[in-house]
């Protein structure tokens, strides 16, 4: 009795095109105009357009701002190299307000009628939103640290402080004048209270049970009584989210502050929206969520400037001239 010898696998019966349409990676060919001779799902997905739309047409066509783009493709055409260019942004024509954060590899391909470019597109948004909301909680805890060592060597002369004035008090017989030294008092005392609260950890939440488009209701009453007459408040909510465990007076007093930035941004005409949806695959600092709610609130001003788009989330930091709340001064971009 022989043994069957095994039969080797065979990709035969794949159609190539169908074995790239499966790619993640975003994968184009160009001619040396620089136009699309091929591109697969992936490629299309994060171009915007299809591979019907785009073939016969320059790449830059296909882009708002090709960002450099076109100037790598040039070059790896004329040396014959190859490129590789990390978190490159690129907006499709067909959405110019989207940007997409792209890890771009260029090979030249020889081909039997010419060289070819092929153009990998690998999407790095995802990624690159992970490490700047990692960054932006190493700093975060960094701004806790400081407070606390701040508030500790605060607490020393503030507490001098109220030794003498109360030393003071003791040998004035003025009535009058012992009204300031109790101001010195009463002052230091919120004071150091004032820092005991930042110094402390937060308080554990109240969690309950609650309808967060109820929280939303409550958030656009409040705004619609501070809206100068020109600025409509609209609502678009998602009646399928159900009720959510939350400290209720927490999210309020959250939802109420970004509202009330997106008044501040508007002026005395505009439009501010709360909206709700359910969203999948959404990452939250280094944890990945398979369902989330998602609660935003959109305003038609003026946005944030551009420069201060990457630490708008850090402490201290506006884009207001005048310096409110515990934003510092910066100027905002026209």
């Amino acid at each position: 009795m022989t043994a069957e010898r095994a039969q080797p696998s065979s990709l035969a019966h794949f159609d190539a095109a169908d074995l790239l349409d499966a790619l993640s990676t975003g994968i184009a060919v160009l001619d040396r105009q620089l136009c699309v001779v091929y591109a697969n799902v992936a490629a299309q997905d994060l171009l915007a357009a299809s591979v019907q739309h785009m073939r016969g047409r320059p790449l830059a066509e296909v882009l708002a701002e090709p960002n450099g783009l076109v100037g790598i493709l040039a070059r790896a055409l004329r040396t014959g190299e190859t490129f590789t260019d990390r978190e490159l942004p690129l907006r499709p024509a067909a959405t110019p307000r989207e940007t997409r954060v792209t890890d771009v590899t260029i090979t030249p391909l020889a081909g039997v009628t010419g060289t070819y470019l092929l153009l990998e597109l690998a999407d790095a948004t995802q990624r690159q939103r992970i490490s700047r909301e990692t960054d932006l909680l190493a700093h975060l805890d960094g701004s806790r640290m400081m407070v606390r060592q701040l508030a500790h060597e605060v607490k020393n002369p503030l507490g001098g402080l109220r030794g003498a004035a109360q030393l003071l008090e003791r040998e004035l017989h003025d009535d009058g004048l012992k009204e300031y030294t109790r101001v010195i008092i009463g002052e230091a005392d919120r004071l150091v209270a004032l820092v005991d609260s930042m110094a402390v950890p937060l308080r554990s939440p109240n969690r309950a049970f609650v309808n967060v488009h109820e929280l939303c209701e409550r958030v656009r009453h409040l705004l619609r009584a501070e809206a100068p007459p020109g600025v409509e408040i609209g609502r678009d909510y998602d009646p399928s989210l159900p009720t959510a465990l939350l400290d209720e007076h927490q999210i309020i007093q959250a939802l109420l502050n970004v509202a009330r930035n997106a008044l501040q941004a508007v002026g005395e005409r505009g439009r501010i929206v709360l909206r709700t949806r359910a969203l999948s695959g959404i990452s939250i600092g280094s944890r990945r969520h398979r369902l989330v709610a998602s609660v935003q609130i959109e305003d038609d001003g003026p946005g944030v400037p551009g420069e201060l788009r990457s630490s708008i989330f850090y402490p201290l930091v506006t884009g207001r001239t005048e310096a409110l709340g515990s934003g510092s001064r910066l100027p905002r971009s026209s």
